[in-house]
Formats: structure tokens, sequence, C-alpha cells
């Protein structure tokens, strides 16, 4: 069994140079990456690739970062991924990242530095129970941390040092993928794969120490547009039908207590409304729809187009477009017909000394849309937690789980080869 030596200073700085650099993406950019900070970071990871021997370590003109390690046994090994995201989300704050490490933490409240308000609360935070005497990093209070998805990179970078500086650790050809624009879906529009030439990979996003996730939500996207009738509001009895209102009415129609994010849990599915604007004469609602079962998706938004046909009954004169978009679909379809690759990661994680948890995530990551474009992949853990706002926090120790997970993958594969 390897031991992966203690290296968490190394692992923490490496962590803390990340979150500093902002990589915010923005949803309303046509650009890819759709922030150019996002490279920013980039050259970082590929100066330290370089240094470290990965020799064709290189940023492309999208923003994404690709290395190989070079395998090191004769045997005939599939090639394996490990990928990672660089940007964080545009749902908090990315920049001026000020990382605070709290040493030995001993259960109590953490109130953060920078805003007192923001206080991480066991009772909130249900895995801090199981992090006493460990370190925990946050940020200061004004911004999100950027575990969400800078561990992943941190614990990919030391994983890939600790192999080329250990090579009695037997292990296939390893390639590494950083994307861009994860946090707005289009993490994978313009990777490489033929590039790449993995076989099989690994995105390192996943929360809770020792989960494995083979499944997430199957998604759409709904673009719902009224077009109502404009009228001069002095002169607008009996003429004017406000967009706005027809779509306000359609809102307000929505199921309260189901199909909604804050009533559903599991497997549940929902119908969620992410952003609204418009004028009398034309107005705009996008939808996001979520189930874990395609049929499902499809009733959702039959549900959706139902309710808005109910509402457009009282407005005779008016009109909507209802344009779905597909998103991603559920990664169980694909990995489910690569069974090893799930019972290697697994049993990675057995060697790291943990209890291995097979999960779903309400949610997706780049390894959905890789599984359907060829490249099966799950998700493992980082340790991220609170992800996407001020209270987001990871465990030191947790990270370095990741990184001993991670080069037990690169061996298995070689041993079962």
């Amino acid at each position: 069994m390897i031991t992966y030596s203690n290296k968490e200073q190394q692992l923490q700085e490496r962590f803390f140079r990340y979150v500093k650099i902002d990589t915010q993406s923005d949803p309303a950019s046509k650009t890819c990456p759709s922030t150019m900070k996002q490279k920013n970071l980039g050259k970082v990871l590929v100066a330290e690739l370089l240094e470290m021997g990965v020799e064709d370590a290189h940023l492309d003109e999208f923003g994404y970062v690709y290395g190989t390690i070079p395998g090191n046994t004769e045997k005939d090994v599939p090639v394996i991924c490990f990928c990672s995201h660089m940007d964080t989300s545009p749902d908090c704050s990315g920049a001026n990242v000020k990382p605070i490490i709290h040493k030995n933490y001993n259960g109590e409240d953490l109130v953060l530095p920078d805003d007192h308000a923001i206080v991480l609360k066991l009772n909130e935070h249900k895995d801090l129970k199981d992090q006493i005497g460990n370190d925990i990093i946050t940020a200061s209070g004004t911004t999100l941390l950027g575990a969400d998805n800078k561990a992943g990179l941190a614990e990919i970078m030391e994983a890939a040092a600790f192999l080329l500086k250990n090579p009695e650790i037997k292990h296939g050809t390893i390639k590494i993928l950083f994307t861009p624009d994860e946090e707005i879906g289009r993490g994978v529009d313009k990777a490489d794969l033929k590039k790449l030439g993995a076989d099989f990979a690994y995105t390192i996003d996943g929360e809770t120490l020792g989960s494995i996730e083979d499944e997430t939500f199957s998604a759409d996207g709904v673009k719902l547009t009224i077009n109502g009738v404009s009228a001069h509001p002095g002169f607008a009895k009996g003429k004017m039908e406000s967009a706005i209102k027809i779509l306000a009415d359609i809102l307000s129609a929505l199921p309260k207590d189901r199909l909604t994010p804050e009533a559903t849990s599991g497997k549940e599915g929902f119908i969620h409304p992410v952003s609204f604007h418009g004028q009398a004469e034309q107005a705009e609602a996008q939808f996001i729809i979520r189930d874990f079962e395609d049929e499902l998706l499809e009733q959702h938004e039959a549900t959706l187009e139902n309710i808005v046909k109910e509402i457009m009954k009282a407005y005779p004169n008016s009109t909507y477009e209802f344009k779905v978009t597909a998103q991603y679909r559920n990664m169980k379809k694909i990995l489910d017909k690569y069974p090893q690759i799930i019972a290697n990661g697994v049993e990675a994680i057995k060697r790291a000394g943990l209890v291995p948890k097979k999960q779903s995530i309400r949610g997706g990551t780049d390894g959905s849309r890789l599984s359907f474009m060829g490249l099966p992949c799950p998700n493992i853990f980082a340790g991220e937690h609170a992800f996407h706002g001020k209270q987001e926090w990871v465990s030191v120790q947790d990270m370095e789980k990741a990184v001993q997970t991670i080069v037990n993958i690169a061996n298995i594969w070689e041993e079962n080869a």
C-alpha cells in the first residue's frame, strides 16, 4: 500500500496560491474562456507543471491546460486523465480572496474576520463534526474561497509532483486536464479529446471525504419569451397586455411545495427560474430543469408549458415562445458500461484509509458531458464544502486524502492491467 508522505504545508501553500487568483467565470460572455483572467491561473499551473517535469504542459487559446505524465511500466495500461476546473462561480465574488487557516478545529463556530455576520456553525455544516482536530481553510468573509475547484487543482498538482518524485510507484500514462468555465456549464465546450488521448477520466470536484459520484442530474434549459401588447399607459384600457405581468403570473403559478429547489432533495427534480427581464411588450425568463431521469425531465418541461398555456388564456392577444435546450445528461448511463472505473476508484479510496461513499450529485460536473463525449468520467471528492458562497471551506487533511486517492487510482490501474 502506498503511503503519501505528509506534505500538508506544501499542499496548503499551493492551494493558497491558486485561490488568490481571481478566475470567476461570466455566463453573459460569448468568449472562451468567458473571462480572460482564468488564463492567469492557467499560466501559473503550466509553469509549475513544467518545473516539476511535465514536458508537454501548455495552455491553449481557449484557456485549457493539458499535460502528460509518461507511464513507467511495461504493461499495457489504459490512459487515465485527472480533471479539475479553474473558474469559480459567478454567484459570489472571487476577487481578492484572503484564505485563512483555522488550526486544530475544536468544534466551535468559526466567525470570519472581515464580516462577523458570516459564521460557520456546526449545526449548519454537518460535516464539520468530522473535522475536530483538523485544519480548516476559509475565506475572510467577503468572498467565496474557491475550493470549488481549486482544491481539486491543488490535489492533482500535488499528486503529479509526488508521482514524478517517486518513480517506484508504477502507473500508466496519466493525462492532466484543467478546464475553464465549468461553473457556467461550458467547461468542455472546447476540450480537445483527441489531443488529450485518454481512455478514462476522473474529475476531482466532489464534496465529502471518501465520496465517489457516478450519477448526476440530467439537465435542460428553457427560455420562455412572452410577446405582450404594449400601449400608452394613459390610454391602455382594454388594449394593454403587459408581458411583465403575464410572466409574473406564470412564475407565481409555479408549484411551491414540490418541483422547486427549496422543496426537493435526494432524487427529486425541479423547475427553477434563474433570470427575468423585459418590458411591457416583451419579457423573458430563463429556467433550469433538473431530474435524474430523462423521462421526468420531459414531464417537468410539460408541466411548465401547461402552466404557461393556462395563464395565456387570460391574455388572448399575446403569444409565447418556449425553447428547450439540452445541457447535459446523467452520466450513470455511460459509467454503468465501465464498472472498472468505479471499482478502481472505490479501491483507491479504501487504500487511503477511508470508507467509500457512493453518491449521486444534485448537479453536474465536467464529467457529465465528458462521459457522453466518449470519455467516461466519474467524480472523486476534493473536500470542498458550502461552495458558491462566503461560508465555503475545506480541510487540509481531506485534501491530503484526495492526493493519496489520486495516486492510488493511478497505481491500481497499473496493477490490474
